[in-house]
């Protein structure tokens, strides 16, 4: 089956491109019902508060559906804020991951960097992460595993079928979170 990508806003044809390097048959959801034929689903980073409105909906439900049925979701920056809960109440989240995330942690814009972190999920090699207005989860529940961090900050984690990063990983040319994400279908 084919794997989403949340074509509301955001690095989607970025993520469209990885998977499809993966040889991935790719589908641009815009639709609830388009996420009936999915076998996963990656909600890109974007802008916070529109993607909540986009959220507010049946798009919403049916992603919280989707994940429900046990399909790998997978949010970066932006998704990952759209997967938890926000510190305040401000923008509409799914909530569906059990984790507190504090937006634009690092800073405005002009703070974004770049670091090597290293990912032991994925391999021994650090992985090149992108931060772009990047948030941070301050809570993680039980049931969620912090799968790297920079600066003492919980930056890329997984709730059984649920996968969050704060960075970019379409934005560097290395597939392994990307790949990491699509072997956690049928698990």
């Amino acid at each position: 089956m084919p794997v989403g990508v949340l074509a509301v806003q955001g690095a989607v044809s970025e993520h469209a491109a990885v998977l499809e390097g993966l040889g991935e048959e790719v589908v641009l959801i815009k639709n609830p019902a388009q996420l009936e034929c999915i076998s996963a689903l990656i909600i890109p980073g974007g802008e916070s508060t529109t993607l909540g409105k986009f959220l507010s909906g049946g798009l919403g439900e049916a992603i919280k559906r989707l994940a429900g049925s046990g399909a790998p979701v997978y949010g970066t920056c932006t998704g990952m804020i759209a997967l938890c809960r926000v510190r305040g109440s401000v923008p509409k989240t799914l909530g569906i991951m059990d984790a507190v995330v504090r937006r634009n942690a690092f800073g405005r814009q002009v703070d974004s960097f770049e670091e090597d972190i290293p990912i032991p999920a994925i391999g021994e090699k650090p992985f090149h992460c992108v931060f772009i207005r990047a948030p941070v989860i301050e809570k993680a529940g039980s049931g969620v595993e912090v799968l790297a961090r920079s600066g003492g900050n919980a930056v890329f984690a997984r709730q059984g079928n649920l996968l969050a990063s704060s960075f970019h990983p379409e934005l560097t040319g290395d597939t392994r979170v990307h790949e990491y994400f699509l072997s956690m279908r049928g698990m």
